[in-house]
């Protein structure tokens, strides 16, 4: 079994709207100016990067912006061009939200459970109904789309629909999950959440909202049908959301039998590692940042949990972290002293994502992690999985088909939309996916 990263395609319509509350960086850049060309880019860079280490990496698409259906849905009419002008005249609040590219962000887009951990044998992803924040409720729909055109051999994958009941079950996606393994030992899954729907003894933050409920990620072990004594439900400490860690990847990250956490990453994080390593034995090895060594107002800036940390060939792991930690002190002497400590991490690799960190998305957030055996990356037909070819021909789609830049006055405009579903059509054919989006059915 090999760990693919499946990472966002930046979409065309990459703007700055700040529409996340909770999500510090998105607030900070609402309204500045974007660079959709180079945002991709920079993605794609980060793509050759990680396979040139030798990691599994592929693509999932963007999502057509603006939402036109939503824009019917919600009482717009006309022809495509008309209602764009009539949404941007009356409700232009609605425009940007239906313009985000936040489907990106990957992390958020399913929690899987490979094959080896299931009771089925078949690989599993549930969708996120992202029912926390308008925009990216937005996508669920379509990602389910193209997850099973992607998976589509029911053989070897199961993929779930979001989860029903709105904010009692609201689920973020894998941004929540930590999927930890040691030799010798059953796979341990975190599945993180911050407020709870129906239990009157939840502490919860004050600040921003706590945005994935417990009964969403118990619903999640079920639906991937993993063995409850697989799971661990650790609840996000409301100290760090309401710090701006909105999702567990802001303050956590683990790959294999190491995990990296900030002590505001969850609450009673001692008495997590404690069962860990019950759970994982003498394989398990972590690296905790205090508050003392490492503000989390720090760590919320600058990112260095929502690094990638990745298992290279030679069975050795490797840090992907953005360039604001390496350019904050606290956070390069963190991550310095993690490659200096007793544990797998041999190495730390910085790259410049600014375009997706500027809306609070680091290398982790633009990535799903999918478990594969040789037999089920066999069983995909898409053109999705990384290779040099591949890198040209997205390349030459983005040069061709992205502005270099895009201002919030440009949402108004009609032709963004269709210059938007241009680029998507030819997209599909070549990611080999189908029909997967609305306007091409």
């Amino acid at each position: 079994m090999r760990e693919y990263n499946f990472d966002g395609l930046v979409g065309p319509t990459h703007n700055y709207g700040g529409l996340s509350p909770g999500n510090l960086a998105s607030a900070q850049h609402g309204g500045t100016v974007s660079h959709p060309r180079a945002a991709a880019l920079q993605g794609l860079e980060k793509m050759r990067f990680v396979a040139g280490l030798g990691v599994g990496q592929a693509v999932l698409p963007p999502h057509p912006r603006p939402s036109l259906k939503t824009l019917r849905a919600l009482g717009f009419t006309g022809t495509d061009e008309e209602l764009i002008t009539r949404a941007a005249r009356e409700a232009e609040h609605l425009l940007r939200l239906t313009s985000s590219s936040a489907a990106m962000w990957t992390a958020n887009a399913a929690t899987g459970a490979p094959s080896e951990d299931t009771a089925d044998g078949r690989m599993h992803l549930t969708v996120a109904n992202l029912q926390q924040m308008f925009h990216r409720a937005l996508e669920a729909e379509t990602t389910y789309a193209v997850l099973r055109a992607i998976f589509a051999d029911e053989r070897h994958f199961a993929i779930h629909a979001p989860l029903p009941g709105g904010g009692h079950f609201a689920d973020e996606g894998a941004a929540n999950h930590t999927r930890l393994v040691t030799p010798g030992h059953r796979a341990v899954h975190l599945l993180a959440w911050g407020r709870s729907a129906w239990r009157g003894d939840v502490r919860h933050p004050t600040r921003f909202p706590a945005r994935q409920t417990l009964e969403a990620s118990e619903a999640l072990a079920r639906l991937n049908q993993l063995d409850p004594a697989q799971v661990l439900l650790p609840q996000q400490a409301p100290e760090g959301i309401d710090a701006g860690a909105f999702h567990t990847d802001v303050l956590a990250v683990g790959s294999g039998g190491f995990l990296m956490l900030h002590e505001l990453a969850f609450v009673d994080a001692p008495g997590l590692l404690r069962t860990l390593g019950e759970r994982l034995g003498e394989g398990f090895t972590y690296v905790l940042a205090t508050e003392d060594e490492l503000p989390v107002r720090d760590a919320v800036k600058a990112y260095p949990f929502n690094s990638q940390v990745l298992a290279l060939p030679d069975g050795s792991l490797a840090i992907v972290a953005p360039q604001e930690s390496r350019e904050t002190p606290t956070t390069r002497r963190f991550l310095e002293r993690v490659v200096a400590g007793d544990n797998p991490v041999k190495a730390v690799h910085y790259l410049d994502v600014r375009q997706s960190m500027n809306n609070g998305g680091g290398p982790a957030c633009l990535r799903q992690r999918v478990w594969l055996t040789d037999a089920e990356r066999a069983a995909v037909t898409a053109n999705v999985f990384y290779t040099p070819e591949l890198h040209a021909s997205l390349a030459g789609w983005v040069t061709r088909h992205y502005r270099e830049e895009l201002r919030a006055e440009d949402l108004r405009d009609p032709r963004l939309a269709r210059e938007t579903m241009t680029a998507l059509d030819e997209l599909t054919r070549l990611l080999h996916l189908g029909p997967v989006y609305d306007f091409q059915k």
